[in-house]
């Protein structure tokens, strides 16, 4: 269950990306829409990242690197 919002944020992140793209070309230059996807894409970004670190942090979340059993 915990993955699959961190894989809904992230898509919603793509998502906002890809407004933001279609706004920069097609906008005027008075339109604020592309700040506005800039802005839900920089909180996106930063839900995502609290979400992966309390992941890590409760242990919903592993890494399973070769690299990660040697201390």
């Amino acid at each position: 269950m915990f993955k699959i919002v961190i894989v809904i944020v992230l898509l919603l992140a793509l998502i906002s990306l890809a407004s933001g793209f279609f706004f920069l070309m097609k906008d005027g230059t008075k339109s604020t829409r592309l700040l506005t996807s800039l802005t839900y894409r920089i909180s996106l970004i930063i839900l995502l990242i609290l979400l992966v670190t309390y992941g890590f942090w409760s242990g919903q979340l592993v890494t399973s690197s070769p690299w990660a059993a040697i201390h």
